[in-house]
């Protein structure tokens, strides 16, 4: 998600500082942020630090806590965990002392370096690669500081001062915890050039015993999320919104709906009508009270069957856009042994996160605007926030919590959550709290998906059997298209459509990915792992069949055409060897490979199936090698890994979201369905040891295994499953 702000290049800054400062508790406050990098931060960060003049990255209070403030936001992939183990590293804290909240407020110190920095976001699995060096410097930097606290005190060089797990010490015997020093640590000067730690000294990073600071919570149903926040006075909404999606309100009858008890109000909103009620059942019961008039003028109209009807015809016709066009296809499939085709159809998919929608809002009788939620664009929702109160930027403060799952859908431009939470809290009135609750019908029905997509691609092999053209014409919407982001798309290209195939490894001499852009009124966005969800499904499916028509190993054949990419090449012979590629299955049993690279993290997936028939298969074993760089938590790294195969493999298998006459289908899980528990396969994830810096591992491990289990099933059937779900395109 979010990826079309990566840059390969790491930012390379001409000049840093720490920013110090005491807390109002009088405790230490350490932060460390980029002052000048490039135009766009030097642009952004006077601005947008006066809107919360002084935010932190390591706090150390009186009362002996570690407050970590993280410039990214948790959802589950252990961001947070991530950074709080950069900063312990270099602060040699206790993790019993740890809290880690989210920063926002602030580009100068929160902005993601991985895009520039010039504004704050969470996406495209960057989360290490922007935090790497910033936390590790004030974990340092505040680690000094306390030295240089207790040498003063105590009159001894700070060469003889110590810390360890939280406890400043010397050899005289003389030891002061963290909070002790905290003030006096406080008034003493900033290092300029903080040495870190070399990598034979961490104890902390690359640990394959260290485990979640954050579990117990979540395990015995402490930890709190927005669905779970309470205040005096809250209120809480649930929305109407347009059935179709342009749809907008003519009318609506309240009268009955406000005659229910428990039902505080009625109000319009930027996209539809809020119930407001005392508690989540009033405002539902007056929901179903409420009767509203549609203009639906501007409404998309069309279903599935009409949408990919369209999409077909227009991927049979010319491009209207090229992003990468090497070499002469059309000569070299001309000139071709032999030409291979074929035509793929991916379906909408929700994001379908286990909590749902929501935000609370409360306008202040000085003109304060608070909203508490999952913000996942905190600078951009901070300007949302703003302009739906009728104030300035720096007039609203935003509670950044954890959120149960986003998968990239609380990434929006347009900030729909936060729009429609501050848009009631003014027509209730100042002072008055309200959390906007979307059910899970609204959340499945209410827009934002991973794009529907046709591919047409066909490719050339030699008397060899040695690739020697491709060519693909992706065709569906453009998720950048009329948003801020809309300046990314690049000559009719949007970067988010044709990733995975534009930067395809493979030496392929001739080689050209065509982009068609439609124009469907479905509103669309960054679903985990964006492009390569379907571009990755279909390079792998196609290069496994070209292998196939070659008569050649999967394995060897895409080695064969890696060498100028020895990444690539690692993690696909390491997951073939962990699997036994080479090995014999039993009766029944079948395998399948696939390798890509998304967010600069390389993953490779072999899968073993169990084949009866094609109602009748199970996937029972996934060996996943990844190449992340620098393993910060070796132990969350596999989860992710895990986590995003079984996210992956529910989607690939099962899932899809259709509409009749424009109107969504489904409206939760049990007809949307992602994977359930006794689908899930054993997973083996083996890291490939590395000294690159740290990328992700949020979205990459999702590319690979649906073509991974579709080339299992062709080794299984002789058939390419083209048209997904596979479970629908298998029985086709």
């Amino acid at each position: 998600m979010l990826q079309f702000l990566m840059k390969k290049e790491a930012v390379k800054p001409t000049r840093r500082q720490f920013l110090l400062g005491a807390t109002a508790a009088t405790g230490l406050a350490v932060g460390y942020r980029l002052i000048a990098g490039n135009p766009a931060i030097a642009q952004a960060a006077p601005a947008a630090a006066q809107a919360n003049p002084f935010q932190t990255y390591v706090e150390i209070t009186p009362e002996n806590r570690i407050i970590i403030h993280s410039s990214q936001f948790e959802m589950g992939q252990g961001s947070y965990f991530g950074i709080a183990t950069l900063v312990m590293e270099e602060l040699d804290g206790d993790w019993a002392q740890v809290d880690v909240v989210g920063g926002s407020g602030n580009t100068a110190l929160f902005g993601n370096l991985a895009w520039g920095g010039a504004f704050q976001g969470t996406g495209g699995s960057t989360s290490m690669t922007s935090s790497w060096e910033r936390y590790r410097k004030a974990g340092a930097a505040a680690r000094a500081m306390l030295v240089a606290a207790a040498a003063k005190e105590w009159s001894v060089p700070d060469s003889e001062v110590t810390a360890a797990s939280g406890v400043i010490s010397h050899g005289s015997d003389k030891r002061a915890t963290f909070g002790e020093l905290a003030q006096a640590a406080a008034g003493m000067p900033v290092p300029e050039d903080v040495p870190l730690k070399s990598r034979d000294k961490w104890t902390q990073i690359g640990s394959d015993t260290l485990k979640r600071y954050d579990s117990a919570g979540k395990a015995n149903g402490t930890q709190s999320y927005t669905i779970d926040v309470k205040m005096d006075g809250l209120l809480t909404a649930v929305m109407i919104h347009p059935p179709k999606f342009g749809a907008e309100v003519t009318s609506f009858d309240a009268a009955k709906a406000k005659a229910f008890d428990g039902v505080v109000d009625v109000v319009q909103t930027p996209r539809g009508i809020a119930v407001v009620g005392q508690n989540m059942w009033a405002a539902l019961k007056g929901r179903d009270l409420v009767t509203v008039e549609w203009n639906e003028a501007k409404a998309e109209q069309r279903g599935t069957a009409e949408i990919m009807a369209e999409y077909n015809k227009l991927a049979e016709g010319p491009a209207k856009a090229t992003a990468r066009n090497d070499g002469d296809v059309a000569a070299a499939l001309a000139g071709a042994a032999k030409v291979v085709e074929g035509r793929y159809e991916f379906p909408y998919l929700a994001h379908a996160s286990i909590e749902p929608l929501n935000a609370v809002a409360r306008i202040d009788a000085d003109g304060t605007v608070e909203v508490w939620g999952g913000h996942q664009m905190p600078d951009i929702y901070q300007a949302a926030a703003a302009q739906v109160a009728g104030t300035t930027p720096d007039k609203v403060r935003l509670h950044v919590l954890k959120t149960g799952g986003s998968f990239g859908r609380r990434a929006v431009a347009d900030a729909d959550l936060v729009v429609e939470a501050v848009a009631v809290a003014k027509a209730l009135g100042p002072g008055k709290p309200v959390k906007v609750q979307w059910t899970r019908e609204n959340d499945m029905r209410g827009g934002r998906y991973r794009p529907a997509y046709v591919h047409a691609i066909k490719a050339g092999l030699d008397k060899d059997g040695k690739l020697v053209a491709l060519q693909d014409h992706i065709v569906g919407q453009s998720i950048m298209g009329g948003t801020p982001m809309a300046a990314m798309i690049e000559n009719g290209v949007d970067p988010t459509s044709v990733e995975g195939a534009s930067n395809l490894p493979y030496a392929v001499p001739n080689l050209k990915v065509d982009l068609t852009t439609t124009d469907v009124n479905i509103p669309v966005l960054w679903w985990r792992s964006v492009g390569s969800t379907h571009t990755a499904y279909v390079m792998e499916t196609f290069i496994d069949e070209l292998a196939l028509e070659a008569k050649r190993d999967p394995v060897e054949f895409r080695l064969s055409m890696l060498d100028a990419h020895p990444r690539h090449a690692a993690v696909l012979r390491l997951a073939a060897e962990k699997a036994g590629w080479d090995t014999p299955l039993p009766e029944g049993r079948f395998r399948g490979v696939a390798l890509h690279e998304s967010f600069s993290t390389y993953v490779a997936e072999v899968v073993e199936i169990t084949f009866k028939s094609a109602s009748d298969f199970t996937v029972d074993r996934v060996v996943c090698a990844v190449d992340c760089g620098i393993a910060i938590n070796p132990d969350q790294i596999r989860a992710q890994m895990e986590g995003g195969i079984g996210f992956g493999l529910g989607a690939i298998l099962q899932e899809e979201l259709t509409l009749t006459g424009g109107v969504v289908d489904q409206e939760n899980y049990d007809t949307y369905t992602p994977l359930r528990i006794d689908q899930m396969p054993k997973v083996e994830v083996h890291i490939v040891a590395s000294d690159e810096p740290p990328t992700g591992v949020g979205e990459p491990g999702v590319p690979p295994i649906g073509p991974a289990v579709a080339n299992a099933l062709r080794a299984a059937t002789g058939k390419t499953i083209r048209s997904l779900p596979i479970t629908k395109g298998l029985s086709a």
